[in-house]
């Protein structure tokens, strides 16, 4: 006996919130419910899977959950339902797929193992010139 397929209903408005305004309502999210060190990368040009990411910080597993559910109400806000979450049962790395932004909902600890802002910036800083480093020396 098979039991049937989990199927969750995800879709985008039509048309989707422009990205200035989704970015707007997940940083009121973010503000609401005292995350911590939130980043925005802009992506556009490093990947096609998103425009913008955020990373942001819980201080404990039920934060992370909250704050990833926080930012999935405000969405809601904006009739734009996730088109996915992921991570929520352990709670040390939540991510919400908002279609054009992606946040990153993680404990400290993980967040520094994994570095994601490292990760999507680098080439980002022009590059030194020679006198820059002779005046480091």
């Amino acid at each position: 006996m098979t039991s049937p397929a989990q199927v969750i209903k995800t879709r985008l408005p039509n048309p989707p919130p422009p990205v200035p305004v989704l970015l707007r309502q997940v940083h009121s999210a973010l503000e609401e419910i005292k995350a911590r060190d939130t980043v925005e990368i802009d992506v556009r040009g490093k990947t096609s899977v998103c425009d913008f990411m955020i990373v942001t910080s819980g201080t404990s597993t039920r934060h992370v959950k909250s704050i990833a559910d926080e930012v999935v109400r405000y969405a809601k806000k904006l009739d734009l339902q996730p088109l996915g979450v992921e991570g929520e049962q352990e709670a040390e790395w939540v991510l919400v797929d908002l279609g054009d932004v992606i946040v990153h909902v993680m404990l400290p600890r993980v967040r520094e193992f994994y570095a994601l802002e490292r990760l999507w910036t680098v080439g980002d800083q022009p590059p030194e010139t020679e006198t820059e480093s002779e005046d480091r020396l």
